[in-house]
């Protein structure tokens, strides 16, 4: 078959799976289906390849190429067809409105209906039924053309950036550019940006739908919920009383009216191929698992007539990991749609994908100094057992703690052999308690003195463990370190005891748990603002994720809010990371590629296997493994994983996968299949499609986590080991050099503007006279709070500054209770007088209050206990508004007390006096 040919039969057997029939020119019957091919056309300039009928009226033309030939430049050719119809012929418009180039690999797509008709590739033809509706819409409601006139974004409860990345989105896609990305720092709305640009992309593009993927599963119903939630600035209407969203699960496919779709990627492919997803497959995030594979190309993808190319207008990409234009990239280009991503974390390959058409740059730097983000300062606990590992010596009549990781059964038994464990098995194959409550106990004690000085409450933290069964033990040792209940501290994880959602909706809103420990449920996307603390347990290779886990503490959170489930708590300005295990100073790469050689691990390619990747690849190295296995396993792990398996043994699995694998079956399956005469051979794409097909079918069982479970749970060690010899030792705790340099630059950028506007600023003014001259004001400390504000970039000047003294001088610096804006003098006196003590205000006041009753009574003055009330208001009133007027004495809370009336009657004619002795006193 010459190659034209081989294009026309590829062509051919598109044109059908997508809804076409095909006929030829001597025979035609246009009754024969909504959408009629027509082969070898006889038109004015020549003959059109295929002439598509829509609805009996000509619509467009396909002209045909042999695999490999350029198709932009065939656009003239076509083009000539489309204004080549015969008058006296029914058609829809002339020029004609759709033309396609195609090889049968590779197909072009132009509409002359849009404002601006630009070819683009698509993955194959579109379906006639959709062609009609494009018609229907006449050009002025193309989707492409109405981009180009959208009425002004109505800005209610979008701020700056919020509207810069919906404008500039808006700008790309009315420019045709089918690629864009916002890069927008995690809590600053990147998910109420992208429900915005969403709904007038619906009201006012006229948009048939749109796909809305996220990382995980429960990010799926987070978002759902902001769906829900958001509230339209033009009619006041909720999105969803307007538009349908549909989570996609299960295998009930795309919901007809739906008009948003949430998904994951492993999911949408599952829909894709008809396929059933384990439900635990897509609770896990592809910044944990990694996204490179034994693959060397993209998951396969076949037309599927149920679900056409047409499905998304848009397709929103939440968080687009690397393995979105790696693993997955054949399931995104499947859609003829516009490709927004939305990510914190870029990498120089996400710009690469999105043609780096960065329509928003908002960084995690530009939203700290905004006030959007809170920075965060590192503290490193470094124990020796942690760095180093250690050595249990098996010694005759010791009997050793082990735990079975199947059952979680603990035994005591004598160790065969000494066990010399590394500080990467620490928390995985060895527990070593010593460590775990060394660690604990350190954190416990330099909370309240060093990490949150002053506090009293545990901050809210989130614990990074290793493994579900470290969590299990961390919990175990926080609850008794700490000296609290079961509420204190709670696991979350996919295998928690209570659901997930509900332990982290607790774990928001209310007051317990104070410490939660998660493997990587909470560490992309989830929204907990009040989280101050993040524990790290573990160590994480990958840049991104790493990116991903720090942003759940930077999130910023209303101080009444905060207030509600942390009481002694004034206002977030930073979140603080305890190292454990030095995962700060480790460099980090773009991902967590898997190595292609065979030492990728199981648990990586069963993972793979679960989120449904089907490849020979796959298969041979998943039967490699589970053939090497079977040799280890006692009688009683093979029948358990053959339980799990549906009856199925182990070395069964191992064959079915083998056999998948073989080349040579998979080239007799193609034959088979495409029902080739015995002379002829398949194409290299039979043979790969018949490959995927029989993978898939053998990996199907491995879609059950109780099947990957099982297997995991056998091939690993076959015991946790308990380390109770070794006592661990601390080797030091503290924040780290490079927290400590920032805060003395940021103290120093601090004094300088202090030196630079003293001349300038009333507040500074009085402050650096000496003698020093009264009349500060609260006024005056509220301006100057405004001028830091703007000059350093501080959004909340007052207790930022205090932290940053905290770290740099912790010996001088007094704990700062409540929110007082005065406190700003201290501040500012200290900075002058550096061997002065850094106290609040209020507690200097109360020390002068106190001198000056002394000297009183020292002078004969004695006051009724009614007179020390209100002297006692007073102080209380210049301790926040630094000085008191008579005129003060008649609001809140003299005017309980009777107001100036009552004063005048209690004090009488000495009134006057003491208020002066008071301002002068009691003066900050």
């Amino acid at each position: 078959m010459d190659p034209e040919a081989q294009a026309r039969r590829n062509i051919d057997r598109q044109l059908v799976a997508a809804g076409w029939v095909i006929q030829d020119a001597k025979a035609i019957d246009l009754s024969a289906g909504l959408g009629i091919a027509v082969r070898e056309f006889p038109l004015t300039g020549g003959f059109a390849d295929y002439l598509l009928y829509v609805d009996e009226k000509i619509a467009g033309v396909i002209e045909a190429k042999p695999e490999g030939h350029a198709l932009i430049g065939v656009e003239l050719q076509s083009g000539k067809y489309l204004a080549g119809v015969p008058k006296r012929l029914p058609a829809w418009a002339s020029p004609l409105p759709f033309a396609y180039e195609s090889t049968g690999v590779e197909t072009r797509f132009t509409s002359t209906l849009d404002a601006v008709p630009r070819s683009r590739e698509v993955f194959t033809f579109h379906r006639p039924d959709e062609l009609l509706r494009l018609l229907r819409l006449g050009p002025a409601g193309q989707v492409r053309t109405r981009l180009a006139s959208l009425p002004p974004l109505v800005p209610t409860r979008l701020w700056a950036p919020q509207i810069e990345a919906i404008e500039n989105l808006e700008k790309s896609l009315a420019e045709g550019r089918p690629r864009a990305l916002i890069q927008m720092a995690t809590g600053s709305g990147k998910t109420f940006t992208a429900c915005s640009f969403c709904y007038r992309l619906l009201r006012h593009a006229g948009a048939k739908r749109i796909l809305f993927l996220v990382d995980r599963n429960n990010l799926g119903k987070q978002t759902e919920s902001e769906f829900q939630n958001y509230q339209s600035p033009e009619n006041q209407y909720k999105f969803t009383e307007e538009y349908p969203v549909q989570r996609l699960s299960g295998s009930a496919g795309v919901a007809g009216a739906s008009k948003v779709v949430i998904s994951t990627i492993q999911r949408l492919y599952a829909t894709l191929r008809g396929e059933e997803l384990d439900d635990e497959a897509d609770e896990g995030s592809l910044f944990e698992s990694g996204d490179a594979t034994l693959r060397k190309e993209p998951m396969p993808v076949d037309y599927k007539p149920g679900f056409p190319i047409e499905t998304f207008d848009f397709v929103v990409i939440d968080e687009c990991h690397r393995s979105i234009y790696n693993l997955w990239r054949q399931v995104l280009d499947y859609f003829d749609a516009f490709l927004i991503g939305l990510t914190a974390t870029p990498t120089d390959q996400t710009l690469g994908f999105f043609h780096r058409n960065l329509v928003q740059d908002y960084s995690h730097a530009r939203a700290v100094a905004d006030g959007v983000n809170v920075g965060y300062d590192v503290y490193r606990i470094e124990t020796q057992i942690t760095q180093q590992g250690a050595k249990l010596a098996k010694e005759p009549g010791v009997m050793v703690p082990h735990r079975s990781r199947l059952t979680r059964e603990k035994r005591y038994k004598e160790l065969e052999n000494d066990v010399t464990y590394t500080a990467n098995q620490v928390g995985k194959d060895v527990i070593s308690g010593d460590q775990l409550r060394l660690v604990i106990k350190t954190f416990r004690d330099r909370l309240p003195t060093e990490i949150f000085p002053g506090r009293t409450e545990v901050p809210k933290t989130l614990v990074f463990a290793k493994t579900d069964n470290h969590a299990e033990e961390l919990v175990d040792v926080i609850r008794q370190e700490f000296g609290k209940g079961n509420e204190f501290c709670q696991k979350i994880t996919s295998k928690s005891h209570r659901s997930p959602d509900d332990l982290l909706a607790e774990f928001r809103t209310a007051y317990f748990p104070r410490i939660a420990v998660t493997v990587d449920m909470i560490a992309t996307g989830t929204d907990v603002k009040p989280l101050e603390c993040l524990l790290f347990m573990r160590s994480v290779g990958s840049g991104p994720y790493f990116e991903q886990m720090k942003g759940r503490g930077c999130r910023v959170v209303d101080p009444a809010e905060l207030k509600q489930v942390t009481s002694d708590a004034v206002i977030k300005d930073r979140f603080v990371i305890v190292d454990a295990v030095g995962v700060c100073e480790r460099d980090k790469t773009e991902s967590c590629p898997l190595d292609r050689k065979p030492t990728v691990g199981l648990d990586k390619v069963l993972d793979l296997a679960g989120k449904g990747v089907a490849d020979a690849d796959l298969a041979s190295a998943l039967a490699a493994k589970l053939t090497r296995l079977d040799r280890k396993l006692t009688p009683e792990q093979r029948q358990t994983i053959e339980q799990a398996a549906g009856g199925q043994s182990i070395a069964s699995l191992a064959a079915d996968l083998l056999s998948a694998a073989d080349a040579d079956a998979a080239a007799q399956q193609a034959a088979t299949d495409h029902a080739l005469a015995s002379a002829e051979e398949a194409t290299e794409e039979q043979i790969a499609a018949a490959e995927s097909d029989r993978a898939r079918e053998a990996l199907r069982p491995f879609r059950k986590t109780e099947l990957r479970d099982a297997i995991l749970a056998t091939s690993r060690v076959a015991d946790i080991v308990y380390d109770e010899q070794n006592l661990d030792a601390l080797l030091g705790a503290g924040f780290d050099a490079a927290a400590r340099a920032k805060a003395e630059g940021q103290l120093a950028d601090f004094r300088q503007y202090l030196e630079e506007n003293r001349d300038r600023l009333e507040a500074l003014q009085i402050l650096y006279s000496k003698p020093y001259r009264a009349g500060l004001r609260l006024r005056h400390v509220k301006e100057l709070r405004e001028q830091l504000r703007a000059a350093l970039k501080l959004a909340e000047p007052v207790p930022q500054l205090w932290r940053l003294f905290e770290a740099v001088e912790p010996d001088r610096v007094a704990r700062r209770e409540g929110d007082a804006v005065v406190d700003l003098v201290a501040l500012v006196r200290h900075a002058l007088d550096r061997a002065s003590p850094l106290v609040p205000v209020r507690q200097t006041i109360h020390q002068r209050y106190d001198a000056w009753l002394a000297q009183c009574a020292a002078g004969g003055r004695v006051f009724t206990a009614d007179q020390r009330r209100w002297l006692d208001a007073i102080r209380d009133h210049v301790a926040e508004s630094l000085t008191i007027a008579p005129d003060d004495l008649e609001y809140v809370p003299f005017n309980a007390m009777g107001g100036l009336g009552a004063a005048h009657r209690l004090f009488g004619p000495q009134l006057p006096e003491i208020l002066a002795e008071l301002n002068t006193a009691l003066a900050a």
